[in-house]
This record gives C-alpha cells, structure tokens and sequence, in this order.
C-alpha cells in the first residue's frame, strides 16, 4: 500500500527510536544497591565466576541471553544490503524472542562479508550469550559459518533462515501426509529453490525418512542433475541421476512439492499432473508459486500451505526459534542438534492434532478449528507452543547429551514457562483478527479530523473493515491531499444541509417513535438529525453501520447522554458502565468502572456482570477483584460496606463468577500473597485480571496515572452495556489507540 513506507517509518522512528531497550532486573534506587550493582560489590560474583565458569549463568543474564548475529546479505528479500541496514530486522527478531518466549536479546550486525572474519567475530563474543542465532546471511557462505561455529562453540547455535522454515514445514509434511494417507519413505517430493532454507528442508525431511533418491530439487537453472557441471558441493548432494530438466518434468507423479522460489512459477496444469492427495508448500513470500485460490481450483484434493498468515496453513518461522532456543537455554545446552530439532517438529506435529482452545479460535475470528486440510500447522497465537516445544526440545537435549543441566519436574518446568508469558500481544493480535473476520462498518462522527483519517487509513490497509466517515467530501479530500492519506474504500457521507434529505426523516421517524414518551418531538428529532453524533447513531441504530466511534473535548458525560437517547442498553440490567484494558506483560488486565458512574452496591453488581460478559468475549475467563481502601471487613463503612455487600450479592446469586472482595489492590494482583493471608478467599492463589472500582474518581485517576506513570499501552474507555457498540475516545487519543479501539468495536463491544 501507498502508506506502508511512512507507517513503517513511524513506527520506528516516533517515541524511542528502534524496538527494544535494555530493562534493568535488580533495585537501583539507593547508594547500596549501586554498590552492589557495580563497585565494589560486583567484584564478587566475577571472583566467583572465575574460579566457576559455569556460575556465570547463576550470576549474569548469560542463560536468558540471545545474540541475533547478521551480516546483512540476505536480508529479507532485499538482499544483500549491509550489515548496518538489516538492525531493523535484527531488533524485530529480538523483540519477537521477548514477546513469545520471554528471551532477551542483543543485536549485532557485523561489518564483513569475510567468512573467517565473521567466525572470527562471533568467536570473541560468545562467552556474553547462552545461545546465537544466526540471521540473513547468503548462501553457500552460511552453511560454513554454521558449521564451523557449531563446531568450535559450546552454546546453542542455528541460523533460522535455514532450519526454522525446515522444522515448520517438517512438522505439515508430517501431518499433510498422515491426511493423505501417504508413506514417508515413499514420498516423492519437489523443491523449488536451492538456497539456505531449500537445502535444510531437504535435510531434515531425509532425516525424517524421505529418501534421498525421491527428492527432487530445482535452481534458477533448472533440476540438479548430476549431468550438470555447474554445481557447488552443496548443490551436488541434491542432484538427481533421473533425466529430467525442468519444473514441469519434475511435477509429474510427484506427492510433495516445496516452494522456496518466488511467485506465480507452478501452473494449475502442473499440480493437476501430480499423485492423488497431492501436497502443495508454496513458501513465496509475499507471493506464493501459486495463489491458495489456484490451488485449491486444480486439485481439491491437494492440501496447501503458505509462508502469508491470511491462508490456512502458514508456515511461520515464529512457530520453532523462540521456543527452541527456550528449550535449549534452560538446559544449558552445548548445541542445536538433529534430535533436537527433530523433536521440535514432532511436537508440533502433535500439537496440531490437539483439540484447539477457545481462545485460539477466538483470536482467528470464532471459527471451528480442527485437525484437517486446512490445519495441519499450529497457529502462532497458541498458548501451548511454549511448553510443547521447549519441553520436547530440553528433553531432547538431556537425552542426546548435550545438555548440562537436567530437569526432573515437568510439570514445574511446564508452570515455569507459563508463568514467563504475558499474553497481552497475543491478545491484541487476536482482537485486529477477529476484527478482520467481521468486516464491520465502522461510522466516524468526526470524519473531518486529521487523526480519524489516518485511522481511516490503517482500518483499511490493515483489512480492518469499512470506515464510514461523516463531513464534507471537499474539507476530506483536502485533508487527504496535503498529508498523502489514502482512504480509497471509504464512504464519506455529508449528512448535513439538504444532503441525504431521504435518509434523515427516515432517521427522525426512527427517533421520534423511540423517544416519543420522553419528550422528543418528530420536528425536534429532525433537528437534532443535522449533529454528526446523532447522524451516526442512527446510522448504527437504524442498521445502515455496525459501530460508531466518537470523541469528547471536556465533558464526556454530554456525549453519554446524547448516546443513551439513542442506543438503549441492554435489557437485562439497564446499566452502562466504562471500561480500560491495560496490557502488561502478565497480560492484559480489565479496570472498571473508570468513565461513566460512581457505584453503589446495585451498580457494583451490575458493572462487574457487564464486566465480566465482556471479558469472556475475548476469550478469556475473568477473575475479578473489587477493589477497596481495606481487606474483607476490616473496614464496615461508606465504600468497603458497599462492595462488601455488592460481593455477597454475586456470590450468591452468581456462583459461576470468580469474584471476590472486598480487598486492596496488592491483595488482588498478588494471588499467592492473598491466598497466604486469606486462604478462605475464593480466587484461591490467582492473580485477579478484572479490577472493579469503588467509584469512579478512584478508577478514573488510577488509569490515567497508570498509562503515564508506567508506560503499559491502554485501550479505552469502552463503553460496556450498550445494545449496540458506540465508543467514545478522548479528543487528545491517538491515531494507534482509535485503530485499537475500531477492532474492539467490530468484536461487538
């Protein structure tokens, strides 16, 4: 897309430049702990180290510690661009480390395309690292530079380009072909590509039980044959004796082909030559061999992934190498090994075949997701990766003998890992694809705004629905023209004047007849048509949008008030109540009722019923604290009584709730000190995630201060209670917190 390229500047450029910063782990407030940080203190543990080396993983980051080593060529597929052009993806792979298996990383982009001088480098930096992942290097250089490395270190080393696509594929391939009904050693397969990733798939399906003589494998050229005279050594342990040359020759009768290539090279006809139950890999990123839809056209029997995340089935590298190193780091392992890897891959074969969560069905829009043709690959957002794949990985260490620290308990092993994650980018990441599933339309009552357009923008780059906009089609266009938005896709609607004459008294009958007992008149709903909100509101109410939002200057109840004359609140409790999700890295973290009322005891029970639908909503299941200045009757006034009396009402009357109160606000984070002081609670030892006020200045000033003083990301407010989803965002939010909020609004909240 046309904004793409500024987007992405943005993001890496506005606030702290990059996408990852170093967080000190230890207390660093007082002189003492200074002096225990560094001098003269410090010089402890590196006496201690020094008598031990292996203390160096009791007393550094060493055992948590990743290097993401480059030297830029390969890059993508931008190529060889340098070693200094690649940081951005260095740091991205950092970051995806951190945020999906809790590892730290440093980058390092090393300025030379000299294999010894590269090793040479790597060598004198490694006593820093637990572990190196070797990143975007060109073939055939990388292969050495593995090799040699694995070789002469004693830490965890792949280079991801070659064996993380393998292991991700390797475990489809396993499933596609128990689908097919096909043998492994039977298997007939063909790779398109002879580069890193092509050669270490190759490998790792021979050591899965492929032969070596069914395989097939194709460069720019043509086949490998071993007629040609043009191969390098690696290229010549893939060269087949068969007389063939070219794709089309290669694909007939073949049950696997693999594409590591680039786009649109396989034809319909070509898939329609291969064996019954063929099994179709077209890696091509961002264009595959051949589209999905093509595929799926010629034969469909054949069972397709991708490298792209908008197709069943895609093979994401994000699948195996923070999981992997895991498994390998909390070990101490001395290598990646083949067993390791291989276990990797079955486990996520096996994982695939699991019943999925609700919550990953959740995050890919609510559909059914099961074992089949088009789930052969665990998704991303899958909880479970963590422990699946770290633990097969540590116990192929220890039982290979590469691993230097054993683990006898599991099942802690498996809490640990657990515990490690937050799962607040998961969330958010679920939230933008359901949104993308459900297409809604979005109304914007201030459509002239400069921050609402380039909202509008990323709605529709990222798929995220069809953003309605209200104003003027000249004051937009202009807007768009001087600050380069497109918002091609969008409706733009002049709802003022004579304008859409027809559809405003069609609106004011709507109004008038709903209003009517509660002193709207149909002259007075007319005029009240020619206000943005109200327009948009009726548009929602009426059914021509599926959401509106809005935002507020000063006095957010006015806007309330004008939304409640409009969208009636649900039935059942005819209660509205206000919103904030807080993502931290224990997850995000539901704070009511921070926007719209102070509580008494009925509006307690109330908000936090509203509360927790919502939070269910998002698949997760709520345990909810309501919050005081005291814990469990210490206090028997004013507000404790009051949500003391609100907790004895929803533990009575809805005993499926986990609820408890009323308590202070460490009591309720903290799970293990709750349960140690008060083991009679009924959360147990778990951490609350849903917090409800005692009133609506504590909540209010709690959240604010919350999103200045910690730097966590907060979406909202959300208004909860509502029939139909309006929101209203204070004036001052940005373009990135209206996007979050238009996902939350078209998963219906």
């Amino acid at each position: 897309m046309s904004n793409l390229k500024q987007e992405a500047l943005d993001y890496h450029s506005e606030g702290r430049p990059g996408k990852i910063e170093v967080m000190p782990t230890k207390p660093y407030s007082t002189q003492n702990d200074l002096a225990l940080a560094y001098s003269p203190g410090v010089a402890e543990p590196c006496l201690e180290i020094e008598k031990n080396p292996e203390d160096a993983y009791r007393y550094t980051a060493k055992g948590n510690l990743v290097a993401v080593i480059s030297n830029g060529t390969a890059v993508l597929g931008l190529g060889d661009i340098g070693a200094l052009s690649g940081k951005p993806v260095m740091e991205g792979k950092g970051l995806l480390f951190k945020i999906f298996a809790d590892v730290d990383v440093f980058d390092i982009e090393v300025n030379t395309k000299d294999v010894e001088d590269f090793i040479r480098t790597v060598k004198n930096i490694a006593p820093t690292f637990g572990g190196i992942n070797l990143e975007d290097i060109k073939a055939p250089e990388c292969f050495e530079i593995e090799e040699r490395l694995r070789k002469e270190l004693d830490i965890p080393i792949m280079h991801d380009d070659q064996h993380g696509t393998a292991i991700i594929s390797s475990a489809g391939m396993l499933n596609a072909i128990e689908l097919a009904g096909k043998k492994i050693e039977n298997l007939k397969v063909v790779v398109n590509g002879a580069g890193a990733s092509a050669v270490a798939c190759s490998k790792l399906y021979i050591s899965l039980g492929v032969q070596p003589q069914n395989l097939v494998m194709l460069d720019s050229k043509g086949v490998l044959t071993q007629q040609r005279s043009d191969l390098n050594a690696m290229k010549k342990l893939f060269a087949t004796a068969r007389t063939i040359s070219t794709l089309e020759e290669a694909m007939q009768g073949a049950d696997m082909f693999l594409g590591l290539s680039k786009g649109n090279i396989l034809s319909a006809k070509m898939i329609q030559s291969m064996a019954s139950n063929p099994i179709v890999f077209a890696l091509a990123n961002p264009t595959p061999e051949i589209s999905y839809e093509a595929a799926i056209a010629a034969r469909p029997d054949v069972v397709v992934a991708t490298g792209r995340s908008d197709y069943p089935n895609q093979v994401n590298n994000v699948l195996g190498f923070p999981f992997i190193f895991r498994g390998a780091l909390d070990v101490r392992a001395t290598a990646i090994n083949e067993e390791m890897k291989v276990a990797a891959v079955r486990a996520l074969a096996a994982l695939a075949k699991e019943p999925v969560p609700d919550t990953v069905c959740a995050a890919y829009g609510n559909t059914k997701i099961s074992f089949g043709q088009n789930y052969i690959i665990p998704k991303p957002l899958d909880p479970r990766l963590i422990s699946t794949v770290s633990i097969a990985v540590a116990k192929a260490a220890i039982a290979s003998g590469v691993a230097r620290k054993t683990i006898t308990d599991w099942d802690a092993y498996e809490n640990q890992l657990q515990r490690r994650m937050g799962r607040s980018s998961d969330f958010m990441y679920s939230v933008t694809q359901s949104a993308k599933k459900q297409q809604r339309r979005i109304v914007f009552s201030n459509g002239e705004d400069l921050k609402i357009l380039q909202a509008s923008q990323q709605m529709l780059s990222n798929g995220l629905g069809k953003p309605i906009l209200l104003g003027s089609q000249e004051k937009i266009a202009k807007l768009c023209t001087e600050n380069h938005i497109d918002i091609t896709g969008a409706e733009i609607i002049r709802f003022y004047g004579d304008n859409e004459q027809e559809r405003r008294n069609r609106y004011a009958q709507i109004l008038f007849e709903k209003r009517q007992r509660k002193g709207i008149s149909l002259q007075y709903a007319v005029k009240k048509l020619d206000r943005n909100d109200t327009f948009g509101l009726m548009m929602v109410e009426s059914g021509d949008a599926d959401a509106m939002l809005t935002t507020f200057a000063n006095d957010y109840g006015r806007k309330l008030r004008t939304v409640r004359e409009v969208i009636s609140a649900y039935e059942h409790s005819n209660h509205v109540a206000g919103m904030f999700i807080v993502l931290t890295k224990k997850g995000p973290l539901f704070l009511t009722d921070c926007t719209v009322k102070t509580q008494d005891t009925e509006a307690l029970v109330k908000t936090t019923i509203l509360l927790a639908e919502a939070v269910k909503k998002f698949g997760i299941e709520p345990k909810i604290a309501l919050l005081s200045h005291s814990n469990f009757g210490v206090v028997q006034e004013g507000s404790s009584k009051r949500v003391a009396r609100a907790v004895e009402i929803l533990q009575s009357q809805y005993p499926e709730l986990a609820v408890e109160g009323e308590m202070q606000a460490n009591y309720a984070f903290n799970g293990k000190l709750r349960a140690q002081k008060f083991p009679f609670n009924k959360l147990g030892d778990a951490d609350a995630n849903c917090f409800v006020f005692p009133c609506l200045s504590s909540g209010n000033i709690t959240t604010l201060f919350t999103k200045e003083l910690s730097g966590c990301e907060i979406i909202g407010p959300i208004l909860l209670g509502l029939e139909k989803p309006v929101h209203i965002l204070p004036e001052e939010s940005t373009v990135r917190e209206i996007v979050n909020m238009v996902s939350i609004a078209a998963m219906g909240i």
